[in-house]
């Protein structure tokens, strides 16, 4: 039995760092659970030379392990402990392009990118595509993508991405930063629609769609990535994206303090539930069986169990037990936000 030590990435949000060691815990248990077999134990929270670390005993890790672990979401260093000292353990992330994709972006209401690399991590985790992490290349769909994190992380990964938002504000900014940031780090790709969507001589939506790859060479053997963002509201996701073929649909609900959750009918409301309820039938429809769904929502405005009976409502399978109740955490006074994953029985 070996003992590991895990160095949290920093983070400059004080309060996410706060919560930080919790939320590695949870997510760490999570990795356990699903792809690792079971094997740790002892995760708890040391401090080594002044510094806090959250340390776990696992059977001798192989590089197999440790290219799971190396994609947590707070990782930012892996140590093997003997005796007083620290053995680097070395670590190969999915990441195809560079962090500043995830980074540069900077608006009032932004997700903190590492906990968006978390709710995808857990997601992804929960689906029955699980052991494939390392070698599949994912569906994901972000209904209420905004200005696009998730799209980003999704990316990021090596996955295709996919997301639809009713702001045109959000779509129109994402639009111009994702081309731009292609077109200056030179990422080989191609724009194959860009613009209004008509159908029966009407406008329903506007939409981006690009093909790229990590490089060149990857492009020209056709291994490439789709990003397909949609304006339109996230009620007719139907009308943009083929039932039963997104593997993972991740959304970060509205929180209902700087701004409300939009449904097509029902206008402005506070709750998310309001929204939740329009839009989960349509979100479930979208995933292909064993695939899963993860939501991130304000505690002070929906409880979890009601939520959660959205999600089973539409035919769900929700995960109630172990790490996945364990993820609330403070993001500001009127903010306490968790996370709710459920699977597509196959």
């Amino acid at each position: 039995m070996s003992e590991y030590a895990l160095l949290i990435l920093p983070s400059s949000n004080r309060v996410y760092a706060e919560a930080s060691v919790a939320l590695t815990r949870a997510e760490l248990a999570v990795f356990d659970r699903a792809v690792l077999g079971g094997r740790l134990s002892d995760v708890s929270e040391t401090t080594i030379g002044g510094v806090r670390y959250v340390t776990f005993a696992a059977d001798r890790l192989d590089e197999r392990d440790t290219a799971y672990l190396a994609n947590l979401s707070s990782i930012y260093a892996l140590f093997e402990v003997t005796g007083e000292l620290l053995r680097p353990v070395e670590l190969h992330r999915l990441d195809r392009f560079d962090d500043d994709l995830l980074t540069i972006p900077k608006y009032p209401g932004k997700t903190n990118e590492q906990f968006t690399k978390l709710l995808l991590n857990v997601t992804l985790l929960a689906s029955d595509f699980a052991p494939e992490m390392l070698r599949r290349k994912f569906t994901v769909l972000d209904p209420l993508c905004g200005r696009g994190t998730t799209l980003n992380q999704a990316l990021t990964y090596g996955f295709d991405a996919a997301g639809i938002d009713r702001d045109q504000k959000d779509f129109e900014a994402y639009s111009t930063y994702i081309q731009t940031w292609l077109k200056r780090k030179r990422v080989k790709h191609r724009v194959e629609s860009s613009g209004l969507v008509r159908r029966e001589r009407k406008v329903v939506g506007r939409r981006l769609q690009v093909t790229l790859a990590a490089d060149k060479e990857a492009y020209k053997a056709g291994e490439t990535q789709r990003l397909d963002v949609v304006n339109a509201d996230t009620t007719r996701s139907l009308e943009f994206f083929r039932p039963g073929t997104v593997d993972l649909l991740v959304a970060d609900a509205p929180y209902g303090v700087q701004h409300g959750s939009r449904t097509a009918e029902k206008g402005l409301a506070r709750s998310p539930l309001a929204l939740l309820d329009e839009a989960v039938p349509v979100w479930a429809e979208l995933l292909r069986p064993g695939g899963a769904i993860g939501i991130a929502w304000n505690t002070h405005v929906a409880r979890r169990e009601e939520a959660a009976q959205l999600l089973a409502d539409s035919g769900l399978e929700v995960l109630t037990t172990g790490p996945y109740l364990e993820f609330a955490h403070r993001v500001d006074q009127s903010i306490v936000r968790d996370v709710l994953v459920a699977r597509r029985p196959r």
